[in-house]
Order: C-alpha cells, then structure tokens, then sequence
C-alpha cells in the first residue's frame, strides 16, 4: 500500500469541461451530440439511438472541447453514475448534464479512471457530495475536482486497468456473439417459416398450429409471502426478471413443481410491455404474471419464442389498460405457429437448438464474468487485493469454464 495515496481527482485530470446548456437543431446524420441515454450502466458508449448534428454546426458545439480517444464522459445531473470511455474513431459533442475529463497521463492511465469511477467506493464519494434539487440531483462540478480519491503509481494503475478491462471486453466480445446468433436465427426463422422455404418442406402444404397445441403453457404461481429478497433458498422469477433473464430475488416459499423455470424456458412478462425472453437464470419457481412456454414434441425453444415474438409485439401495441396494459390467457390462445404439414422440421430443430444453447451458454459466461470483475473492482482500485496475486489468465479461463 506504500505507493497509494489519497488525492484529488483534479490533480489527476489535464483539462475538465462539462457540455453545453443548449441543445442543436437535429440533423439525419453528422457528428454525435451525447445525451445521458448514450452512456450505459455497463460503462460503455451507447449510439444506437444518438442524436446528431449538422457538420456545419460541429465546430460551435466543441468549442469548449472536442472529445477525443481515452477521455472519460460522466453524467452529472438527473441520472447519475454513468461513466464511458470515448473510443478511437468517435466524432461527436458534449451533450447537456454530461461532463468530460481529460486525464493527465503522467498521472492517471484513462482505463484505470474509468474504473476507478465505476468503483462503490467513488459512487460513496459522489453520494456524500450531491446537490439535491427539487427534480433532480446534480453534482456540483465547481467542487467535483476536489473529491478525493485514492490512487496507486501509473504502472500499477496499467496493471490493474488490463485485469479489469479484460473482464469488460469479454463481455462485450460474448455480447456481440449473441446478437449476432440471434440475428442468425432470426434470418433462418423468416427464410424458413414466414417465407415457407423451409429445406424439404418446399411443396408442403402449411398450417397454423395453435400455441397450446405446441407448447406446454405455464402461469406463475401467487406466492402467500411475498416478501422477497436477495437471501432465501428459492430463486423466483417475476416480471421485471424476464429482460435480463436471471434474478436475483429469492424466497424460502417452495411452489408446487409445474411453476418450476429451467434454462431455456421461453418467458412472458403479462403486464407492462410484455417482454419475452429466454431464461439462462438457472432453476428457478415462476411467480404470478410471468408465462413459462415449453415446446412439445421436436419442436426446438428458440423456434418457439422466434414464433411468438411477432404476435405478442401486435399485442402489445393493441392491448391497452388503464394504468398498465394486461396480456391474458385468451390472447395467447388466440396465437398460432406456421408449420408444414409434412412434419419436416427436423433440420430446423437442431438448427435452432444448436444456436438457443450457444445462447444461453454465452449469456451465463457474460454474467460469471461481470460478477467476478464486480467483484475484484473494489478491492483492486483500492489496493486492498495486490494486483500481483492476480492470475489472469486462470481467471478469465475459470469464468469461460464455467
């Protein structure tokens, strides 16, 4: 510990700029303007869904500063504790209620920052010194380069930001590989049963199967103590789970076995925005207004939730509630699944469960990895875990392993 020392960030940070108060006319494309949606949880740069300006207008909106490669953008008002890296080949702006800093190379190496941001142990600092506002909170940046933090010497922050970096660069590389199986699945699913062209089904006549008839349709189970949390004997499944596809709220209550979740179970959240996914969560009990579907005969999961995807997004933009949107048993009854007559799906069964088990596999290696970074971050940003007793490459193939 003799090389840390607590100092403040602003001794770490060559220049400092927040964006600016205005926002652009909107242009098609151009250059980005960063809003707090760009930046993720996760710590990452989001452009999915970026506002643009014109290239015209690009030199008035970086007149305070132009980002650049390894400077770390923060969100400082409204939702706060957002962190991201600026990557080579961006071209954009500040935005509004986002800061920027520059850090000062001979002091601070950029990823070891961008951890070190990310850390409970800042998240705690900015916590204490929040400005709390009549609508939102906000950080004072007048006083933010003066919030201490604790640091280690350049070449150890290099050491530590590579162990770290590693983990989130994993998950992204993982994260990539599942877009990119479900993109592949997706394809296969239209060229093979919406545009009927499935391989020896050709001169089939097709039908539409009614959901009920092709998958075991299970409804979550109304648990008489409701008091869940993150300690308990029984994992449980409810609706705002069915995103992320795992839980992290447990009870003691045992449910009877049809209520039971294993992975690869096709789920539904019944109220809200009606959300599908597949469970990758490992065993679990179904809780009330979460759907579980079960494909019968040879009819592979992922082919069962690529079937459904497309009735219950119709659903969802034609049921409508008065405070929050219901999906029934009698709007999934209604559902149906194109399949030939013939029978012949063989080929697109071991296609798509090839492809669904890829999936659910690469899905569990993201979270293995993001807990066990979660779980070095503190410790390693603080020196409380030498960065020498670290074995990475043990690591990183233990979590794959895994």
């Amino acid at each position: 510990m003799s090389e840390w020392r607590e100092l403040p960030i602003g001794e770490l940070m060559a220049e400092f700029h927040d964006g600016p108060h205005a926002t652009p006319k909107p242009s098609a494309d151009g250059p980005a303007f960063l809003g707090i949606k760009n930046l993720t949880n996760a710590g990452n740069l989001d452009l999915s869904a970026v506002r643009h300006i014109a290239p015209e207008d690009f030199a008035r909106w970086t007149k305070r500063v132009t980002p650049q490669q390894d400077d770390i953008v923060f969100t400082y008002e409204a939702t706060l504790h957002r962190y991201a890296l600026i990557p080579h080949g961006f071209r954009g702006c500040l935005g509004r209620r986002l800061a920027l800093i520059r850090p000062n190379l001979d002091r601070a190496d950029p990823r070891y920052l961008h951890q070190a941001l990310r850390s409970p142990g800042w998240r705690s600092t900015v916590e204490e010194r929040v400005i709390a506002g009549a609508t939102v909170d906000r950080i004072p940046l007048i006083d933010f380069p003066s919030f201490p933090i604790c640091v280690p010497g350049v070449e150890t922050q290099r050491r530590i930001a590579a162990v770290l970096s590693a983990f989130d660069e994993l998950i992204l590389i993982n994260e990539r590989r599942v877009e990119l199986l479900e993109y592949l699945a997706r394809s296969l699913y239209r060229e093979w049963f919406v545009r009927r062209c499935l391989p020896g089904a050709e001169d089939a006549g097709w039908a539409s199967t009614l959901l009920f008839d092709v998958a075991d349709v299970g409804f979550g189970f109304s648990f008489k103590s409701p008091a869940f949390g993150p300690e308990g004997v029984h994992a449980v499944v409810r609706i705002r789970d069915v995103p992320r596809g795992t839980t992290a709220t447990f009870t003691n209550e045992a449910a009877p076995e049809r209520y039971a979740v294993r992975d690869g179970d096709v789920l539904i959240g019944m109220d809200g925005n009606f959300h599908l996914n597949r469970w990758s969560g490992g065993d679990a009990w179904l809780n009330q207004r979460v759907t579980r579907l079960r494909p019968r005969a040879e009819l592979a999961a992922l082919h069962l939730l690529l079937a459904v995807e497309s009735p219950i997004a119709q659903l969802n933009q034609t049921i409508t509630g008065t405070t929050v949107a219901h999906l029934g048993k009698r709007h999934l009854e209604q559902i149906s699944v194109p399949l030939p007559e013939s029978g012949r799906i063989s080929q697109a069964t071991a296609a798509f469960e090839a492809i669904g088990d890829a999936i659910v596999v690469l899905r569990k290696q993201v979270r293995a990895c993001a807990r066990t970074r979660d779980l070095l971050l503190p410790r390693l940003v603080t020196g409380r875990l030498d960065i020498s007793d670290i074995d990475l490459d043990d690591l990183l193939s233990t979590e794959l392993a895994g």
